[in-house]
């Protein structure tokens, strides 16, 4: 579970009372996350989390989720936890992110956690955590830090 850093545990209130629609319909326009059968489980203020189910084809030559995958749920799980924070006429790029691996990622589903640790008009932060799940047992695969840009007056296409 996504322990919160010291911080980011005061109040967010999103400048958009209809965020969640907005970061839903801009999820479901991501061709990325449909492909690999990624969704949105989980939304709230600065709170985001993704659920991908394991598939045989998203593995490498061990049979573990590619790191790819989980660098990219993990992505998407960052940057809609910051864009729930976004201004309504704004959308969101990732700047950069790091991701650690952990452990490896095999299970019956991956779980990406992301909050936004520093909100910004320009640039956000925001850190997450990609979780494997097997017989009902999270394990911690990955840890991610990430810079978002505020694309203020850029609707998503």
């Amino acid at each position: 579970m996504l322990a919160s850093f010291p911080g980011t545990d005061r109040q967010k209130v999103p400048p958009d009372p209809d965020y969640e629609r907005r970061v839903r319909l801009s999820f479901d326009r991501q061709g990325a996350m449909r492909l690999i059968g990624a969704r949105i489980s989980k939304l709230g203020p600065g709170y985001c989390c993704v659920e991908l189910p394991y598939r045989d084809d998203l593995t490498q030559q061990h049979g573990y989720i590619h790191a790819g995958i989980v660098g990219a749920i993990a992505d998407a799980a960052g940057g809609y936890a910051g864009f729930t924070l976004f201004p309504a006429d704004a959308s969101v790029l990732t700047v950069e992110y790091k991701l650690n691996l952990i452990a490896p990622a095999i299970g019956e589903r991956l779980i990406a956690e992301a909050e936004i640790v520093k909100p910004g008009r320009t640039l956000a932060i925001t850190r997450g955590e990609v979780y494997a799940e097997r017989a009902g047992k999270r394990t911690l695969c990955a840890i991610m830090q990430q810079t978002l840009m505020v694309m203020a007056g850029t609707p998503d296409r």
